[in-house]
């Protein structure tokens, strides 16, 4: 295998990893794009490799000859109590044996119920779901061995994912299709309430960021996340655009509805608190520190809707 030190290798080809590939390419790095089965379409400039990265030397043929390391490996949720603290450890002594920076794509579960108050870089974490616990708990791992000179590690803390290639998302599958084509859409919990979500090309752009500039290495960052606006308005401004209301069916509680099925719906019960407080994300360290500017909400809808405007078409 080729390698360079500038080998940018993202770990996890799904919207998050494949939108970050796109963007480091763009950003003229060499780019391995890894996940299980190593197919997939064709990306200019993206080498796509197949590796097991839960296991040890699945994760090292995966990371050999990186400068920097971007885990955005995700699992089906309920199976990531036990599948995401193996992946961590795998991962981890990877990189510590191959050199390479950490840069690790995270959630919001660590802070745990907030009450609505706004989510910054120092709210506690105060997770008491299985979920936020482990995630918690993964977090302090990758930091205490940042901490004690391992390696380098930093994080990227993200909202609920937006964008073009996000289907497995509260705004996602459930919501795009069904509203260009007058179907059911699915919104959960108090769509009156502040939601913060993340545009998946901002994203990409942050963790981009973050692989480049060690600076900010040994901390948690927000990627960039644009001013939170209640759901409810998000689905208003999906109905301008498609030229009517939106059929809204509001899901209050945690139950299987549409790709929502009673697997995912059984896991993600416990982190149904999202939906019933507001979740306002606060993104400004990252945007002053490194001058970045997330996509306006106006501008992610019409980007999301071109897109699975297209993806129905070709069906």
């Amino acid at each position: 295998m080729t390698a360079t030190r500038d080998l940018q290798v993202v770990l996890g080809a799904g919207p998050a990893g494949t939108a970050l590939a796109a963007e480091l390419v763009r950003r003229g790095h060499p780019v391995r794009l890894v996940d299980r089965a190593g197919t997939g379409p064709a990306l200019e400039g993206v080498g796509r490799f197949a590796a097991d990265v839960a296991t040890p030397e699945g994760a090292r043929a995966a990371v050999e000859g990186a400068g920097v390391v971007y885990h955005c490996v995700n699992v089906a949720y309920h199976l990531q109590v036990e599948a995401m603290p193996r992946i961590q450890q795998a991962v981890l002594a990877a990189a510590e044996a191959e050199g390479a920076r950490l840069v690790v794509l995270d959630t919001l579960y660590p802070y745990g119920e907030t009450h609505g108050a706004v989510m910054t870089e120092d709210t506690p974490w105060n997770a008491t779901t299985d979920k936020g616990v482990m995630r918690a708990e993964l977090d302090a791992r990758y930091l205490a061995a940042h901490a004690e000179g391992r390696l380098r590690v930093v994080l990227g803390r993200s909202a609920d994912f937006v964008g073009p290639g996000v289907l497995n998302s509260t705004l996602g599958g459930a919501v795009f299709p069904a509203a260009l084509t007058g179907g059911e859409v699915p919104a959960f919990g108090d769509i009156d309430l502040p939601h913060s979500y993340t545009y998946i090309g901002d994203v990409a752009a942050g963790l981009a960021t973050l692989g480049e500039n060690p600076d900010g290495d040994g901390r948690v960052w927000h990627l960039p996340t644009a001013p939170a606006l209640t759901t409810r308005r998000i689905l208003d401004m999906i109905g301008e655009r498609v030229g009517r209301p939106l059929t809204l069916t509001v899901v209050s509680e945690p139950r299987a509805f549409g790709p929502f099925d009673e697997v995912f719906m059984e896991a993600y019960a416990e982190m149904f608190y999202q939906h019933t407080e507001a979740q306002i994300v606060d993104s400004s360290a990252i945007e002053k520190a490194y001058g970045l500017v997330p996509t306006p909400l106006p501008a992610t809808v019409d980007a999301t809707l071109a897109w699975y405007g297209g993806l129905l078409a070709a069906r």
